[in-house]
């Protein structure tokens, strides 16, 4: 079982995306566990302030290492030992790579910021994995810890149903993996003047998995020609 300790300002958020599709039959099959830790809870003072005013000036405010490293000393105890992810623009970039790196920990605990950063010794005073999932910005880290969630629980046994789903998905291992999915057809077979190949209604299953494999090509060619080029370095 994954366990996930997702340390953020805005738990009902978090929970909110977690009681539906994968994550919550993840959980429902005990293949992973969620705890979210409101920080604030352990910040000081009659308001429990968890930010200030930086040091040397500039705009917005900075996450106070206090309450922080408190909820992070009260959190690691309570099971095994953690991989440690920091949510943050600076990190290494998230991919399908180091979604599979994640399943295969015991235990993550994950940060979510917010306001407009850090202070340094929040960083320095673990050994974080820092990563990002995309050169923008967001209001916090929950949409980060949330897309990390569903990348890496979709890839434990049997949360699929059927493991070899994962597996054809673009950017998993392999060949297929490496290109972006083919055209996807359901009934019916004629909508609004648009048909599905007469390849995919033959039932065979070689010219079939030929012509997924073409369209994937093509599709991955005009779309993200980049993945390509990364293929052709690993050869």
């Amino acid at each position: 079982m994954l366990r996930f300790d997702i340390l953020t300002l805005f738990p009902e958020m978090v929970e909110a995306v977690l009681q539906h599709s994968i994550p919550r039959i993840a959980r429902e099959q005990g293949a992973v566990e969620y705890h979210l830790h409101n920080f604030r809870d352990f910040a000081e003072g009659v308001h429990q302030a968890v930010d200030d005013r930086p040091y040397g000036g500039g705009a917005g405010m900075v996450l106070k290492p206090e309450p922080v490293f408190k909820s992070i000393r009260h959190v690691l105890p309570q099971a095994g030992p953690a991989h440690m992810v920091l949510l943050t623009p600076q990190g290494r970039r998230f991919n399908q790579r180091v979604a599979e790196e994640l399943a295969k920990q015991p235990r993550i605990l994950m940060l979510c910021g917010r306001y407009e950063g850090f202070d340094e010794r929040i960083r320095m005073g673990f050994a974080w994995d820092e990563i990002s999932i995309g050169d923008y910005v967001l209001s916090g880290g929950e949409l980060p810890a949330l897309t990390i969630v569903d990348a890496t629980v979709r890839l434990l046994p049997g949360v699929l149903g059927d493991d070899a789903s994962a597996h054809e998905e673009s950017f998993g291992r392999g060949l297929r993996g490496k290109l972006l999915e083919y055209p996807h057809y359901t009934r019916p077979i004629e909508f609004e003047g648009m048909k599905v190949p007469e390849v995919l209604q033959s039932g065979h299953h070689g010219e079939i998995a030929k012509w997924r494999l073409e369209q994937a090509l093509k599709r991955t060619k005009d779309r993200r020609p980049d993945l390509l080029d990364d293929l052709h370095d690993e050869e």
